[in-house]
């Protein structure tokens, strides 16, 4: 047994979109392995990601070292000597530390070699992430609102940039711009922790109200990084074993069931492509 095998299988999940807590978890799991160490060398088998990967990238990275390793939104920045990698996982990649003599598997694309003996490798059967090279200024999350467990989400924000806006409260709230992070799954579990329906006009609701859904927000988010991510089929933290906050959840994947709370029947409505599921009696 290797020092890499409880690392073999880190972050995968096959048809569900990555969302933040999952990235957090990803980024606890990696950062350990990476940080501080020489990068060798960079294979680039696919570069025909979302965003072709960046020209000349190989020779961007080999030799530098990696200073620090972040999260912004759902991208993970690798932070180098001069520059940085920025890598989002798309709707179906995933990343995992294993030796270099580990078989490449379909859909492998990627791999980042490092000092200490470890990879890098990154998997992504759509093809939708992305690397990135990025200089100091970040471009491309210049367009992102704030971290929602960050003092500059508030419902006093929420309640300002909502103002005369009939858009639907769910995804008003998952708009990259006014908060960063909340996917479909932590949306629907906050709205109904708020007593709120998914579909109200975000016009329409009180400060008083956004104050509670920020605040519930903020907690559903830290519960899920907690407890290692949302379970959607066969996704795994960076020990191999399943998330669990699946287990805990009220609202989503739940239509038709009964309610926790009240005993009634659970309702389902489409909003903006996406499946949404309330509680007509709990939520208003």
């Amino acid at each position: 047994m290797t020092i890499f095998y409880k690392l073999a299988t880190l972050m995968y999940v096959s048809s569900y979109m990555p969302e933040l807590p999952e990235v957090e978890t990803t980024l606890k799991g990696i950062k350990p392995w990476i940080l501080g160490q020489q990068i060798t060398g960079l294979i680039i088998r696919q570069a025909s990601l979302r965003w072709p990967v960046t020209d000349g990238m190989s020779a961007l990275v080999k030799n530098q070292t990696v200073v620090d390793v972040s999260r912004r939104a759902k991208y993970l920045i690798v932070q180098l000597n001069h520059g940085s990698l920025l890598i989002h996982l798309g709707m179906s990649g995933s990343l995992r530390i294993t030796e270099v003599s580990t078989p490449w598997r379909k859909h492998d694309h990627i791999e980042l070699q490092l000092s200490n003996g470890a990879v890098l490798r990154y998997h992504d059967p759509r093809r939708f992430g992305s690397w990135l090279w990025s200089e100091e200024d970040h471009q491309q999350l210049s367009h992102l609102g704030p971290e929602p467990l960050s003092d500059n989400f508030d419902g006093a924000r929420l309640w300002h940039i909502a103002k005369g806006r009939k858009i639907a409260v769910k995804p008003f709230i998952m708009d990259n711009k006014v908060v960063v992070g909340v996917g479909n799954i932590y949306a629907s579990e906050a709205l109904f922790r708020s007593g709120i329906r998914p579909d109200r006009s975000a016009g329409r609701i009180s400060q008083k109200r956004f104050d509670c859904l920020a605040g519930h927000i903020k907690v559903v988010l830290a519960e899920a990084i907690e407890q290692g991510g949302t379970t959607l089929r066969d996704f795994v933290n960076s020990q191999g074993d399943p998330g669990y906050f699946q287990q805990t959840l009220d609202v989503y994947g739940r239509a038709g069931q009964a309610c926790n709370d009240c005993s009634g029947v659970l309702k389902e409505c489409r909003l903006g492509q996406r499946s949404s599921v309330f509680c007509p009696v709990c939520q208003r």
